[in-house]
């Protein structure tokens, strides 16, 4: 398995938060994230100069034919007689040999139709560097690279999304338009979530390199002007406050020691069998308390679920021995740290002092030096070993 090459291999570096950048616009990411992070659209030309793809057509449906990467095929067929099959959603994988079928794309010179392809940031080198260039905000919002090839007239219908989103065009151009759509309304028995009336606003055409940031419920709609048309969406995640609640109970649930058992001695006898005791009531409201009542344990599970990968990741493990030396992580690994703890991959390790420091440092960069990892204690080079071992970082090439 070819490894992961260190960010620094490819032109994309992070901004600084007060350097301003062509990334934004000219605006430093302070002044993006307080003028327009979450409020409003910025369309910025050429943000990446003499951007190109950063991996053929051809290299993107090879990915869309693996059984591990998320893909999806959108077509558009407006001479439909039924109003519910002008618009087709088929999932991956696909095979780019296939003629027809379920597996099959539709031909290239096909109009109006529209391969996506999620995560390719956990699959290509250069696809996770440009990733990097938005880490101005938390690792912990940042979710993947979306990458889209369309025919000509190929998009997926105004809709919006419930996440801040930067799409980038690699080749061809596409025609956005947007607006702050009020009425969010869905066109019934379609299998695309695809708005009922759509309001736009302002139009603009992108060119390779130019860039859109869209706020989340900015409604848009996206459409390929001319054949082969590549769009890069980095997307962020959004936790929802009540999935992200019950994610955090299942875990504290599996570490909390409460063998208290339910007593009622001074029940009486009831004339009303169905209805629950109000004590009962209580008692389990009592334990969702002394759940999350441990503030350093919520946030342990926190970062646990946080740095969980994707269902479709795994790693390899090393083939060869750990030798203290320069590191970087792998490209599907997930590192946060707070104020008592590191995660990784979904696992919490108390790091304190030095180490701690070291852990953090290589959260943040990604990777360590040689004269870092050799400088470690004891106690933290098991950790990059045993990391190591796991494929979850790898030697530094």
């Amino acid at each position: 398995m070819r490894r992961p090459t260190p960010s620094s291999a490819f032109p994309f570096s992070r901004p600084r938060p007060t350097e301003p950048t062509p990334l934004l616009g000219g605006l430093t990411p302070e002044q993006f994230m307080q003028r327009h992070w979450q409020r409003r659209p910025l369309l910025i030309r050429q943000a990446v100069v003499g951007f190109r793809p950063l991996l053929s057509r051809a290299e993107l449906f090879a990915l869309a034919a693996r059984e591990d990467v998320e893909s999806r095929v959108v077509e558009q067929h407006p001479e439909a007689d039924d109003p519910a099959r002008t618009w087709q959603l088929r999932h991956g994988p696909f095979d780019p040999r296939a003629r027809r079928g379920e597996r099959a794309l539709p031909p290239l010179r096909r109009p109006g139709w529209t391969l996506l392809v999620q995560g390719v940031d956990l699959h290509h080198d250069g696809v996770h560097a440009l990733m990097q260039r938005f880490r101005f905000v938390p690792d912990v919002r940042l979710d993947d690279v979306m990458i889209s090839w369309a025919s000509d007239g190929g998009g997926v219908g105004p809709h919006y999304d419930s996440y801040d989103v930067f799409l980038l065009q690699a080749s061809g151009r596409r025609r956005w338009r947007i607006g702050r759509q009020r009425d969010l309304a869905l066109r019934p028995d379609l299998p695309c979530k695809i708005l009922q009336r759509f309001e736009p606003e302002q139009d603009w055409v992108l060119e390779p390199g130019d860039m859109l940031y869209l706020p989340p419920r900015w409604a848009h709609d996206g459409v390929a002007v001319g054949d082969d048309c590549m769009t890069y969406s980095i997307g962020f995640r959004v936790p929802q406050r009540g999935g992200l609640a019950a994610e955090l109970v299942l875990r504290l649930a599996d570490e909390h020691e409460d063998e208290a058992l339910y007593r009622d001695p001074r029940q009486p006898a009831t004339t009303e069998p169905a209805r629950i005791p109000t004590a009962l009531q209580a008692f389990a409201r009592e334990g969702l308390q002394r759940l999350v009542a441990d503030e350093r344990a919520l946030a342990c599970a926190l970062g646990e679920v946080l740095t969980e990968p994707k269902p479709r990741v795994w790693f390899e493990p090393a083939e060869v021995p750990w030798t203290p030396g320069a590191v970087v992580l792998d490209r599907r690994t997930r590192m946060a740290y707070d104020e008592h703890h590191v995660f990784i991959n979904g696992e919490a390790l108390i790091a304190r002092g030095r180490d701690a420091r070291l852990m953090r440092r290589l959260a943040d960069a990604r990777e360590l030096s040689a004269d870092e990892v050799r400088r470690a204690s004891d106690d933290a080079r098991a950790a990059l070993a045993q990391w190591f071992e796991a494929g979850w970082l790898h030697a530094a090439p």
